[in-house]
């Protein structure tokens, strides 16, 4: 199926439409090249938008234009069918992708690209199988590769495309080598997705591109803070100063504590505290997004009703804030739909 999207940026909407459509693993030399570009994209992020580090490099922090709408993106895992889907998502009649190429439009995921989630817990358990036998069939792990790169690779192109406004944050699955360091940890649910997927990148893709997917992670941000908005991928389960998040670089802490904490697992006052740091004071109209845990329907409230958490693995969940508008979830976040 061609995707209906405006024909005038046709060579980003081809690359849409062509990983959407592909049913094969892309070549290596394709994820190569694409990994270049979007590298070199985040190595030299506009400084106002993300300050850098002690290093000279882009640090951790993302500050978001409040002028214009920002859409947050939830976990991905895998599902290409999403992006699709919110590029030709209609806002006040004018598609989500004629607002971000004309520069109204700004998105931003909170990450989780690879590993399907419930629609994949049977191809999990057949890649499993695969697994144990070394991949000498590997046409179920294939096809989980096939979509969760696909899916990053159509990220690359939004981020190197719209540098300015577009970004993905880190989340605890953004761990191609299945690492426990560096705010890391391996990763397993419906089986060793982790380790599965490291050893298939190993084994087809070879150590260089595998260390180089790996770079591209490491360069993430891990949180954002727009007019009356902070997102991270998980609850926070610390409480940090802006410059020690634009300076996460090598704080193994807090890069967990931004992508892994669990429900529960953090003091209620720690999303109130970091509303108050990174709005400037200027939070009691403001809310704490996030996803990394499911939720039943488009979302929960937690911390106090200050954090809201919108991953629900079966829906198109999306958050669209508006300029000037106070963040209101009943009204604020919707289904997409399929497209």
């Amino acid at each position: 199926m061609i995707m209906a999207f405006p024909d005038y940026n046709s060579g980003i909407i081809s690359d849409i439409n062509y990983l959407y459509n592909l049913k094969d693993v892309p070549d290596a030399a394709f994820i190569n090249s694409r990994l270049g570009k979007v590298i070199e994209t985040l190595s030299n992020e506009n400084s106002l938008i993300r300050p850098y580090d002690n290093s000279s490099l882009p640090g951790g922090f993302l500050q978001i234009n409040p002028n214009i709408t920002t859409v947050l993106v939830p976990d991905l895992h895998a599902r290409r069918g999403y992006i699709t889907s919110l590029l030709n998502y209609r806002i006040d009649g004018n598609s989500v992708i004629d607002d971000l190429s004309a520069g109204k439009l700004q998105i931003i995921c909170v990450g989780d690209g690879f590993h399907s989630e419930s629609a994949g817990a049977a191809r999990w358990k057949e890649a499993w199988n695969e697994y144990l036998d070394k991949y000498k069939v590997h046409k179920a792990m294939d096809a989980e590769m096939s979509d969760s790169i696909s899916l990053m690779l159509m990220v690359m192109t939004l981020k190197t495309a719209f540098p300015e406004n577009f970004h993905f944050l880190k989340g605890n699955h953004e761990n191609i080598a299945n690492e426990n360091s560096d705010g890391n940890r391996p990763f397993g649910k419906y089986a060793m997705e982790g380790q599965m997927v490291k050893d298939w990148f190993l084994k087809f893709m070879g150590v260089n591109l595998l260390e180089k997917w790996k770079s591209f992670e490491k360069m993430l941000p891990v949180v954002a803070a727009g007019g009356n908005f902070v997102v991270s991928h998980s609850e926070p389960g610390g409480i940090y100063s802006r410059e020690e998040i634009i300076n996460c670089r090598g704080n193994d802490k807090l890069i967990f504590d931004f992508t892994w904490t669990a429900n529960n697992a953090a003091p209620e006052k720690n999303v109130q505290e970091m509303l108050k740091i990174l709005l400037n004071g200027n939070w009691r109209n403001s809310l704490y997004f996030g996803g990394h845990r499911p939720v039943p329907g488009l979302y929960k409230l937690r911390a106090g009703n200050l954090y809201v958490q919108f991953h629900n693995p079966d829906l198109y969940a999306a958050v669209i804030l508006k300029s000037g508008q106070t963040p209101l979830p009943s009204r604020d976040i919707v289904d997409i739909g399929r497209f």
